[in-house]
């Protein structure tokens, strides 16, 4: 209960409308109009955040004058559930409350002509009541246009958020680009680490696969072999970071200028896994062909044991869109390591939603040795969906095999790596 109170003392020390009068000094630009250093209050007026959500510029005029308050404090529902209590002992879940203002409105969504008449009414600039500064939210938003303005208004453009983030760590979509390259010309460091993760904007731009993102901060001078609080280097995080097929071509030719760039193909993270390891986690055949030809250690164990192979098969079922084959065969060409024949009833069992994965690791064996077991493996319903396809030619495979008993059989079209044997 005591907490409860003290929490509500500062949330009502925060809000409270108060009117402590500071000295008046012009704005940055300056226009020559003159910033009012009123304390900020608190704003309930839904006409005057309905005007500055919709940006309508014509009623933010209006309400806005040379001679109103235009720091004001807006209390909006955030995204995330909490546990809250309005009366001591009932507590309930409601939506976290955030703080924010109208520059920070206006910036998030893309309002230029809103925020310059803020900012020359006086806005302060890198004001954050809810944590994080109008610019955080223009770089997050990918708006060039309030981003310029903002830092051209005297925005810190290393300005640290709550969560421990700087504007250019917030630049994730492919259109921030451009807020990247303000940000770096107005100082801000192209190495700075997020405060928990430990990430710098490489390794953000890596994970998101922003190919323009990553050449322009390897031109700013970017740390190639930075690590995170996971261990994990720039080149690490774009192999780890799950994605769609649509996607893969991006992460492949972000890795491809990382490793020209220098980038070592062989950095372990924490968890010892390596690029090729978490590569082949994603299914992403040509990465991992990328670092096989480069170098990569086809065999080498994660902390867990796994070599870049189980990976793969591991994640067959889930990646069925992404041509997991493609990934098993390059890695069987590069040498790995074949599973051990007594696993392979394992291997059916887990993967017989994809043919070709299994038909790409039968072929590198000159001999399976079969059972009963092999043919409870696959569902009955499985081969009657895929009727035609290489699984319903694996269940009449068993005749061809030969008799159960007998131990062993060889494929009869076997002919070396990749090729069909069945269907």
């Amino acid at each position: 209960m005591d907490e409860e109170q003290l929490d509500q003392w500062k949330y009502s020390r925060q809000v409270r409308p108060r009117y402590h009068h500071r000295e008046c000094s012009r704005s940055p630009a300056g226009q020559g109009y003159l910033r009012s250093r009123t304390e900020p209050l608190e704003c309930r007026d839904l006409l005057i955040q309905n005007a500055l959500f919709t940006g309508d510029l014509e009623r933010v005029q209006k309400y806005f004058s040379r001679n109103a308050a235009v720091n004001l404090i807006i209390e909006t529902k955030g995204d995330e559930l909490r546990w809250t209590s309005r009366k001591f002992g009932l507590w309930s879940l409601s939506y976290e409350q955030e703080l924010t203002t109208p520059l920070h409105i206006t910036a998030s969504r893309g309002y230029a002509d809103c925020l310059r008449l803020l900012l020359l009414r006086g806005a302060a600039v890198n004001f954050a009541p809810g944590g994080k500064t109008a610019l955080h939210e223009a770089c997050a938003a990918a708006s060039t246009d309030c981003v310029s303005l903002l830092l051209s208004f005297g925005a810190d453009p290393e300005a640290v958020s709550e969560d421990g983030y700087k504007p250019m760590h917030l630049c994730k979509s492919p259109e921030s680009i451009e807020c990247v390259q303000q940000l770096l010309q107005h100082g801000a460091s192209v190495n700075s680490r997020t405060e928990e993760e430990c990430d710098t904007a490489l390794h953000v731009a890596a994970r998101h696969g922003l190919i323009d993102h990553v050449r322009l901060l390897l031109c700013h001078g970017a740390e190639l072999e930075a690590k995170n609080e996971e261990g994990q280097t720039p080149l690490n995080a774009a192999c780890a970071q799950p994605h769609q097929p649509q996607d893969m071509e991006r992460y492949y030719k972000v890795c491809q200028l990382l490793v020209e760039s220098g980038a070592s193909i062989n950095a372990a993270d924490r968890d010892r896994q390596h690029p090729l390891h978490l590569a082949c986690k994603n299914a992403n055949a040509q990465v991992a062909e990328l670092l096989l030809a480069r170098g990569a250690n086809v065999n080498i164990m994660n902390y867990s044991g796994n070599t870049a192979l189980h990976n793969i098969l591991q994640a067959t079922a889930y990646k069925l869109d992404h041509h997991p084959e493609l990934v098993v065969q390059a890695l069987l060409n590069y040498g790995a390591i074949r599973i051990w024949p007594g696993s392979l009833l394992k291997v059916l069992w887990y993967c017989h939603a994809c043919p070709r994965v299994i038909e790409v690791l039968m072929n590198s064996y000159d001999h399976v040795r079969v059972s009963a077991d092999w043919v409870e493996a696959v569902p009955v319903e499985v081969v009657q969906v895929r009727e035609g396809t290489l699984l319903a030619g694996m269940w009449d495979m068993w005749d061809v095999l030969g008799e159960l008993g007998q131990g062993q059989a060889r494929p009869s079209a076997l002919q070396g790596r990749g090729q069909r044997c069945w269907g």
